[in-house]
């Protein structure tokens, strides 16, 4: 008997060509995966063991790659867009083609919440790592483009459309504490940064977005894209929540997560429930 199929929510190749797409565009438009990657490395800095071999898991243009490879480490690359992925490997997060026990360090920076499968995901990443090695991503969270949310049910209204699938669904850190768990990790942490950036208008945003490849990439979008009124309507319905000088706040959530491949001598966390964590302290020299 064949197996049921399985609905997937991106579209892989799509994925594939809007990366590409966003290796041509300018890195300016990049800032957000930069200041996350400067604070992973912030938060790798807390850790006292040395890492040799990284693997850099959605490396993008290769911010972080470089600056790992600065501090002396051996870096692969790896990224599903061929234009990425040029200098390193090309593949999927979730269908890693790495031995068990490669690295020492797993890094990945907003590529995870556009993984089909993230718990297999999650799962090659820990089977990846060598015993004890550290595993630390950021990704959009929930709560993330809460304007272009409203803008986006403004344009449909304007058109008579019916409500459809055109932002990413977005966990939260309960949810990626939950994965990090199941997925195997010892000591896993999950923590939220809210970030405010001010735009002058919808089409800057839009802009932003496809430099970082976060435009609509789920396998079932609306059938019919805006037109002229509903375009109107969202860059209004942006505007409208401008504060006197004219730019909108728009807020996107950073989840950053965090978890070593289990080892005999770790230290065992305490009963769940009983108290919380920081991911300052788990990164902490462990013995």
């Amino acid at each position: 008997m064949a197996s049921p199929a399985i609905d997937l929510p991106f579209d892989r190749a799509l994925r594939r060509l809007r990366r590409d797409r966003a290796a041509r565009i300018s890195p300016d438009s990049r800032f957000l995966f930069r200041r996350a990657a400067d604070e992973l490395l912030e938060r790798l800095d807390l850790v006292a063991r040395p890492f040799a071999s990284a693997l850099d898991l959605g490396c993008g243009d290769g911010y972080l790659t470089g600056k790992l490879r600065a501090r002396g480490l051996e870096v692969v690359a790896a990224d599903s867009g061929e234009r990425f992925a040029k200098e390193g490997i090309q593949s999927e997060e979730d269908r890693l083609p790495f031995a068990e026990a490669s690295f020492d360090l797993v890094v990945s920076v907003g590529a995870l919440d556009t993984v089909n499968d993230l718990p297999g995901a999650l799962i090659h990443i820990r089977r990846t790592l060598r015993p004890d090695g550290l595993f630390l991503a950021a990704l959009a969270g929930a709560g993330s483009l809460p304007r272009l949310r409203a803008a986006l049910r403004a344009a449909e209204e304007a058109e008579g459309q019916p409500a459809g699938a055109r932002l990413h669904p977005q966990i939260d850190v309960r949810a990626a504490g939950d994965l990090l768990v199941r997925a195997g990790f010892a000591l896993p942490v999950a923590d939220d940064e809210a970030i405010d950036v001010r735009y002058s208008g919808l089409i800057s945003l839009v802009s932003d977005l496809r430099g970082m490849a976060a435009t609509n990439l789920l396998a079932e979008r609306p059938l019919r894209p805006f037109g002229r009124i509903g375009h109107a309507a969202a860059a209004a319905a942006f505007a409208a929540e401008a504060a006197p000088d004219g730019r909108t706040t728009e807020r996107v959530h950073i989840l950053h997560l965090s978890g070593w491949a289990p080892s005999p001598d770790q230290p065992q966390p305490a009963r769940r429930g009983s108290g919380t964590a920081s991911l300052a302290d788990s990164l902490k020299p462990k013995g």
